[in-house]
């Protein structure tokens, strides 16, 4: 079971363009018998936890970027019932997204403004495999571009697109099972 952090949009065009995708998401990640994690915030990351428990999954994780359940709720206004377990960082949202990416096995992205922007650079800087499921505009869909202009990537860097969910979280096991091999008995 690896851990695969769904990052994406919490507000704007793409929460509603990217609903079904991020449902589908959560499924695959379920299905697949990993655990999920993401910021413990709206959206599509919730809409992907809430999928992942009703299909079943495991261990659902949240990293708020409240010191408190209370100030999560109450100053942050984000939601608690789709996580198994919500890690109450203190650490606002730039240090929650670093926590969150480089504690994730692997990334998928699913459209997004610049809290999404953030995740993904944290995730090339950090060697954290990372996913994009397209489809849902923001920006998912216009990394390549940004990609093209940060090139050279920092070696060993992984990035993948897919329209499909469970095909991107295939494309992503496969990744960290070739990776991480000589782990292999940490992931059963």
């Amino acid at each position: 079971m690896y851990q695969i952090c769904v990052s994406g949009a919490a507000r704007g065009d793409s929460v509603e363009e990217g609903k079904l995708l991020a449902v589908e998401l959560g499924t695959a990640v379920a299905k697949a018998g990993h655990a999920l994690m993401s910021g413990a915030t709206v959206g599509l990351p919730n809409y992907a936890a809430e999928a992942y428990k009703s299909a079943g999954g495991r261990m659902s994780v949240g990293i708020s970027p409240a010191s408190s359940k209370i100030e999560h709720v109450m100053k942050y206004r984000l939601p608690i019932l789709a996580y198994d377990v919500i890690i109450y960082s203190g650490l606002h949202y730039v240090g929650r997204d670093a926590l969150l990416i480089t504690s994730s096995d692997a990334v998928v992205s699913i459209g997004g403004r610049l809290g999404t922007l953030h995740e993904f650079t944290i995730a090339i800087e950090s060697g954290t495999p990372i996913g994009f499921l397209q489809g849902a505009g923001g920006i998912s869909d216009q990394v390549e571009t940004l990609m093209e202009l940060a090139r050279p990537l920092p070696p060993g860097s992984m990035v993948t697109f897919n329209r499909s969910a469970p095909d991107l979280i295939k494309d992503l096991t496969d990744y960290l099972d070739k990776d991480y091999s000589k782990y292999h008995n940490l992931y059963q």
